[in-house]
């Protein structure tokens, strides 16, 4: 995974927990709820790259068997 598709996450999920903060604090339901939302799929997002990079390891190690014979 990327420094930037981190960074881009992280700034998603603390965005996330501020609006479901703030939702709670003034009683805004619909916001709370946004920021759970924004939280959720900043984390679906980390697990997407996630799998990426084990798949592209995967790769890589498939790769360096067949090198070898």
């Amino acid at each position: 995974m990327g420094i930037f598709d981190k960074a881009e996450n992280k700034a998603q999920d603390l965005a996330g927990q501020a609006k479901e903060k703030i939702g709670e604090a003034t009683d805004n339901k619909d916001l709370q709820a946004e920021g759970v939302a924004d939280q959720g799929e900043a984390g679906l997002k980390d697990v997407g790259e996630k799998i990426k990079d084990v798949a592209s390891d995967v790769g890589d190690k498939i790769k360096d068997v067949f090198k070898k014979d």
